[in-house]
């Protein structure tokens, strides 16, 4: 077999990514060498990979669910808002431009031909390479330039299969609508449809589905049920979940854990492996007074510090964690968030603004640097190996007092109040649960960690995608496009792309 697909979807959160991480994994499966690949990815949730590149995290989630190493070839072009109307541009890993979204426009056609040249090396790697698409096809503002959907299926001719979701309502119009909006070319790469997160008696689509088959031409091939607690990576804070404790507790008490909710929040997928312990409820939080009862609190990345920064101050959100400190309840700050509270930030890089003072909660201070780190550095916590740590950032951290959180000596702590520049750290399992127990300790619970190891329940998630495939979709159908590509004669629906 050889061959590629894109998924699309009505709009972003529709399920692109779960769906194109289910079908990887259905294919490794069953022994297809397969990759992952999307074009173009707005998001600031982030990895970095064995040599140091950084691509989207989705697309790192979909390498593991083909068993692979995620590689730049993966996301060629990654997008990071740093604003409401400015990006960083990193591709093939590595910083590009800084650009406004109509001075984007002037790169699109060099970086189609970078995705095209990643497309066609993956494909000449593997047997298979389903790709994702971003947002939706029938962005029609943006077709003349589009680079991670139509623009790219109809310069590598790949089969479209479009997904929906049912959950807000409106998905028959979605479907039918994002296809009636394309013009004729595009439409010919559109074979079909899936309906992604129903809940109850698929039977009761049956009328429907009926109907958008003969008013389109086009199959749906698979309604696919929704899923409590996959919780996988996600690009963008749409897909953050509400509060949960993923299992419940095996001593007596819960621990909560707030996490502020930047405006500009990064890699939030930090938190994933806390909410994957039993008894831990993370939740994210606003106001002071989500902060109030929490055991821990937690100050994560943001793409914009010192724009950041300032919001938490206007909340008052700053007195709360100060208080906290001087109560001795733990405050953890990761990446942006260490910096925030340490005693100033130098910063002609991202802002612009200059010197801006912190939380002074840690005896720190960052200085921004032109040059971004990306690291993958390891370490220790106590007697707990770091493994899973990944670093991104413009800032550099001098400190100036208090104890190292990491050996080599890395990241800070000082009373209650730690922080790291190191994203990941709490995917190693004996580092966050030895994190934890010193929380319930400081709080007088009685907590105790789960057996599973973060990656077993990564990869259960994982094989849940692969089951859902598996029962619940045309496998069969999709494997015809993989090998043949998009039908001839399938029919235009009026009344196509606005002229």
């Amino acid at each position: 077999m050889s061959g590629a697909l894109l998924v699309a979807g009505t709009t972003s959160d529709a399920g692109k990514s779960v769906l194109t991480a289910g079908l990887c994994r259905w294919l490794s499966r069953q022994g297809v060498k397969v990759a992952p690949f999307k074009a173009q990815n707005m998001s600031l949730n982030s990895a970095v990979t064995a040599d140091g590149a950084e691509i989207g995290r989705a697309q790192a989630m979909q390498a593991a669910a083909a068993g692979l190493a995620p590689e730049a070839a993966m996301n060629p072009v990654l997008l990071k808002p740093g604003g409401d109307r400015s990006s960083q541009v990193v591709v093939l890993g590595r910083p590009y431009a800084d650009v406004t979204a109509l001075s984007y426009r002037e790169h699109k056609s060099a970086l189609l031909e970078v995705a095209l040249a990643c497309l066609a090396d993956l494909r000449s790697r593997y047997d298979v390479v389903i790709c994702e698409g971003a947002g939706s096809p029938a962005e029609i503002n943006l077709r003349a330039t589009d680079i991670a959907n139509m623009g790219l299926a109809r310069a590598a001719q790949l089969p479209v299969l479009v997904v929906g979701d049912i959950n807000p309502g409106g998905v028959f119009a979605a479907l039918f609508g994002t296809l009636a909006l394309l013009s004729s070319e595009d439409q010919a790469l559109i074979c079909g449809f899936v309906v992604n997160k129903f809940r109850g008696d698929p039977a009761l689509l049956t009328p429907g589905l009926d109907m958008l088959t003969g008013l389109t031409g086009r199959p749906t091939l698979g309604v696919l049920p929704w899923t409590e607690g996959l919780e996988l990576d996600t690009e963008d804070s749409l897909g953050l979940a509400a509060p949960v404790a993923a299992l419940p507790p095996r001593g007596r008490d819960v621990l909560r854990v707030s996490v502020v909710r930047l405006p500009r929040l990064s890699n939030w997928t930090d938190i994933d492996a806390l909410r994957s312990e039993p008894g831990v409820l993370v939740r994210f939080a606003t106001t002071p007074e989500e902060l109030a009862d929490a055991d821990l609190v937690v100050l994560p990345g943001t793409r914009a510090t010192v724009a950041d920064l300032a919001w938490l101050r206007d909340r008052g959100l700053d007195r709360e964690l100060s208080r906290r400190a001087a109560e001795g309840r733990p405050v953890l700050g990761i990446c942006g968030g260490y910096q925030m509270l340490g005693r100033s930030i130098e910063d002609d890089v991202e802002s612009r603004t200059g010197r801006v003072d912190g939380l002074g909660l840690l005896p720190v201070r960052t200085v921004f640097g032109a040059d971004k780190v990306l690291a993958r550095p390891a370490g220790a916590y106590g007697e707990h190996p770091v493994t899973t740590a990944y670093e991104i950032h413009h800032g550099r951290i001098e400190v100036e007092g208090g104890d190292p959180l990491f050996t080599p000596a890395e990241g800070c702590r000082a009373g209650a109040v730690s922080g790291t520049v190191w994203h990941g750290a709490l995917e190693s399992d004996g580092v966050r649960r030895a994190l934890l127990a010193e929380v319930a300790m400081a709080s007088g619970r009685q907590w105790l960690a789960g057996e599973r190891s973060f990656e077993e329940v990564r990869q259960a998630r994982l094989d849940a995608l692969g089951d859902l495939v598996a029962e619940h979709l045309d496998t069969g159908a999709v494997l015809r496009l993989l090998e043949h590509g998009a039908p001839a004669g399938l029919p235009f629906v009026p009344p196509g792309a606005p002229a």
